[in-house]
């Protein structure tokens, strides 16, 4: 037995045979009443803006990053325009004579800095992107020291902490196994006259051996009197990689044309 589909669902028949009531036309008033809403509407969200935006405080608004508040303050291991730069790398120590003050330094936009002839592109995306770091207190090694020379040399020492706490404030530590930690002492102050206040304790160093501080860019001293950490061309650089053979999307062909031209010299050569 053959079934036939139906042509048209019960539904569609009822809707085309159900009679339909003419329309009533709009009067005047009421289609200027419809178009004075959207308006209407619009009006009061910005009204409700704009109250809001009064109503928060100044501290809780986010700040631009050509505002001043915006502009972070020096730091003892990085007190300028020449060490910001130097310890960043990328070569952005030959732009420092074209920032006049470390508020320009934070304050220049990107088309300024194009104008200030800091060149390519890339370079100046590197820059932003350490002094956003810097805003945000996320520096690299050495970048907490809080006690500096003149010359801008932070030294540091071994601390053996006998007492019932840490300077940092961590756990009570046995007396019968002292912990050795590195410290940060002032500058023309002997490791013994300086109090637990005065001391502070730097990321990324630590104690090997007896006295010997280990850690990036620390220089030991003379008699294990402890390491000196001083600000050095790109100490905060992030290295770029290296191409080889053409990088990933290159790299099966330049390989391939490697290969026929070193079987065309072993040719040449008579060694095939």
């Amino acid at each position: 037995m053959v079934r036939i589909k139906p042509l048209f669902r019960p539904q569609q028949l009822r809707t085309a045979l159900t009679p339909t009531a003419p329309r009533k036309p709009l009067h005047p008033s009421t289609l200027a009443a419809a178009a004075a809403k959207p308006a209407a509407i619009r009006a009061l969200s910005s009204s409700s803006s704009a109250a809001a935006a009064a109503a928060t405080p100044a501290s809780n608004q986010p700040s631009s990053p050509g505002t001043s508040s915006a502009i972070p303050a020096p730091t003892p291991f990085v007190p300028d325009v020449q060490t910001f730069l130097r310890v960043i790398g990328r070569g952005l120590s030959q732009h420092a004579s074209k920032f006049p003050s470390w508020e320009a330094l934070f304050s220049l936009t990107s088309d300024q800095l194009r104008e200030l002839g800091v060149e390519p592109p890339r370079t100046r995306r590197y820059l932003l992107q350490w002094r956003q770091r810097f805003r945000l207190g996320r520096f690299g090694v050495g970048g907490d020291l809080r006690h500096v020379d003149e010359s801008g040399a932070a030294r540091l020492a071994v601390l053996s902490v006998l007492e019932s706490q840490t300077p940092d404030g961590d756990a009570k530590v046995d007396p019968a196994r002292p912990r050795k930690l590195v410290v940060n002492v002032p500058p023309g102050r002997a490791l013994a006259d300086c109090s637990l206040d005065e001391l502070a304790r730097p990321r990324g160093f630590r104690v090997r051996g007896a006295r010997t501080i280990v850690g990036p860019y620390a220089l030991p001293l003379k008699e294990g009197q402890g390491a000196t950490v001083t600000a050095t061309e790109g100490m905060w650089e992030d290295r770029r990689g290296h191409k080889i053979d053409g990088g990933e999307r290159r790299r099966t062909e330049i390989r391939y044309k490697k290969r026929i031209a070193e079987r065309r010299e072993m040719r040449e050569r008579g060694e095939l």
